[in-house]
């Protein structure tokens, strides 16, 4: 019986930055020896799906730490959002995301020469389109990480690096071609469904993942090159065949223990607060009364409308744009969007089946009461947080932090939902939602899409508030005028910006003296220079950025770097930020792109393995190969 001559010199050549020591598959017999019989192309695409899901080990390290902590899907002070980063995690994510892309390689090269010596099934082309589609997700979350990148690495030698521009033609362009040659008649057998852990080898969906993917894609080029933006996506939105519906989503059932199908937000030591940037967005957003959303025992815990909290600006940063900061809210809003008290937990809700105990060996979970100190380390006040809803902002509070034992404890702030964390959800790369939202930005953009942009927009509402559980209020939701926190409504037909000012009621902390607050909502100069707080793109995004939590921090952090929206609040600076030297206490009212990461640089290993090649890739950043230096496709104010 034939060898497969590419398999036997891939186990035994030198892989691009993987060790020799790594493998990408665990058999018990002499990789070696192993026949076509014994390596079949649905084992590597069940292997790189399955590894791409992330054990705990790697998804603490990418998705958590860095991915949601710069998309800003939860609060972690340091890490991305604050400039910095960790060459060890960044080692670990860059070895294990190499060793995924070498997997898929591996499926497309193998099914191809089993095709080349007559040893294929009918079907094996179909495999490998498939392989082809999920290859170009992976270069996709290479790429949008690091930046450049090969298209023809991690097949056993140092390839060259391309720019990514190139590397983004050639994602579309892999994603056009494998779809055009996947045959929906020759179907995969219904035996090998279980090496496909999120479609079982559904043909016609992955053919809608793949066009969607492009859909993707294609909308990152939309500042650099309008054009080709445009012209990839009208034609990946108008194949048919598109992800719309809850049955084509791209998802991987999550697990417990400790593998690759592990949850990915699972790792109890990691709170997953509430972020301010979060909090911004879901305050008065959609007009559902918090009356209406919780039970009879947090009733007496909900505030007016017009009230602020209690200010405590000497334990709160508060030299940001945050337009809630040095304010803790006593209780809980008036109105909220909905989805808010699904996705995090109010503080002291312990019947709450989703509330979160972790971590599980500590009782900081259930612990709502804290202290404040005076300048003499002696306790000034002490609240009792339940039912009181914050989150607070990033930064350097200076000689603020220690003082606040309140703030960024776990037991008193809202941190995210138990149904994340426990392992029985499936993690989500590609939802019904997103190609909506996507449709609805070509529309404002006036491409040649599938549907008037009210119409997508509004069916993304709905597809996010169904996966929530919400639907009761969708209806209501989506005809409400009032402005969250950063200025932006609902409903698609109310562009009126919001008034500079409001007033709003406020208690002194200190002295419990009760005055009025003059709160101006924030210019994100980003986006059309802060001038524009409720247009159609703003909205789309914001909806788009509510419903992509928790599962898809990446692509909240790409749409930020993309188009500036939906505002981020900059870190307070009380000291300043060692790895933003841009941000100050002069210009901290702004909005710039130096003030927020932008990539993650090349791992130590690179370029300890591959000089020539870290030197190569380095030449195609418009920059040095930091954090704040900006991706080719990004947002260049």
């Amino acid at each position: 019986m034939k060898k497969l001559t590419i398999l036997t010199s891939y186990i035994a050549g030198i892989l691009f930055l993987v060790s020799c020591s790594d493998s990408f598959l665990d058999v018990n017999t002499d990789p070696k020896a192993a026949s076509s019989e014994q390596v079949q192309v649905e084992y590597f695409i069940n292997s790189s799906i399955t590894g791409a899901q992330m054990n705990p080990h790697d998804a603490e390290r990418a998705f958590v730490l860095y991915w949601k902590t710069a998309g800003r899907q939860h609060r972690v002070n340091g890490a991305l959002a604050l400039g910095s980063y960790n060459d060890g995690w960044t080692n670990d994510y860059y070895g294990s995301l190499s060793r995924w892309l070498r997997t898929a390689n591996m499926a497309v090269s193998v099914g191809q020469e089993k095709i080349d010596q007559g040893e294929s099934f009918a079907y094996t082309n179909n495999l490998i389109q498939i392989a082809r589609i999920w290859r170009a997700n992976l270069m996709s979350e290479f790429t949008d990480n690091f930046g450049p990148m090969p298209t023809d690495g991690f097949q056993g030698e140092n390839p060259d690096f391309q720019d990514v521009e190139t590397v983004y033609n050639y994602m579309l362009e892999e994603l056009n071609d494998a779809v055009s040659q996947i045959d929906p008649g020759t179907p995969i057998p219904t035996e090998l469904q279980r090496f496909d852990k999120a479609y079982g080898f559904n043909l016609e969906n992955w053919i809608r993942y793949g066009n969607s993917l492009r859909m993707r894609l294609a909308m990152r080029l939309s500042e650099v090159d309008p054009a080709k933006a445009q012209s990839e996506f009208e034609d990946a939105a108008g194949s048919g065949l598109i992800i719309t519906g809850v049955e084509h989503t791209f998802s991987v059932q999550e697990g417990g223990g400790w593998n690759d199908l592990t949850a990915v937000m699972s790792r109890q030591w990691n709170a997953q607060n509430l972020s301010a940037t979060l909090n911004n967005l879901y305050l008065g957003l959609g007009g559902i009364t918090s009356e209406r959303q919780v039970p009879e025992s947090f009733q007496d815990h909900i505030k007016p409308a017009d009230y602020m909290g209690l200010r405590l600006e000497n334990h709160l940063g508060t030299h940001t744009n945050d337009p809630s900061a040095g304010f803790w809210l006593d209780g809980l809003p008036h109105t909220i969007d909905p989805r808010a008290y699904k996705a995090f937990i109010i503080p002291g809700w312990f019947d709450n089946p989703n509330f979160s105990h972790f971590p599980s060996w500590t009782q900081d979970a259930f612990t709502t009461e804290r202290n404040l100190m005076d300048e003499n380390d002696e306790v000034l006040m002490t609240v009792e947080a339940t039912g009181h809803w914050n989150a607070v902002p990033l930064g350097n509070w200076g000689d603020k932090a220690p003082r606040n034992q309140l703030a960024t404890y776990t037991g008193t702030t809202p941190r995210l939902s138990q149904r994340f964390r426990s392992g029985n959800e499936e993690r989500i790369f590609f939802a019904g939602w997103e190609t909506h939202f996507l449709i609805a930005e070509a529309a404002v953009r006036g491409w040649n899409v599938p549907m008037d942009g009210k119409t997508a927009y509004e069916e993304g509402i709905r597809a996010s508030f169904e996966y929530w559980g919400t639907d009761e209020y969708v209806d209501e939701y989506l005809q409400s005028d009032s402005y969250n926190r950063a200025g932006t409504s609902v409903s698609w037909d109310h562009t009126i910006e919001p008034p500079t000012s409001v007033t709003m009621s406020y208690v002194n902390g200190y002295t419990s003296e009760e005055s009025n607050y003059q709160f101006t909502y924030p210019e994100n100069h980003l986006y059309e220079n802060g001038s524009v707080k409720n247009d159609h793109l703003t909205k789309i995004i914001t909806q788009k950025y509510l419903a992509q939590v928790p599962y898809l921090p990446l692509e909240a952090w790409n749409d930020h770097r993309r188009l500036g929206l939906p505002f981020f609040e900059n870190p307070s600076v009380e000291l300043p930020i060692v790895n933003l030297p841009d941000l100050n206490e002069g210009n901290y009212m702004e909005s710039r792109v130096s003030f927020f990461p932008q990539r993650l640089k090349y791992p130590s290993r690179l370029s300890n393995e591959n000089p020539a090649g870290y030197e190569q890739a380095v030449g195609y950043l418009d920059g040095s190969d930091e954090v704040l230096t900006p991706i080719w496709w990004a947002n260049p104010q």
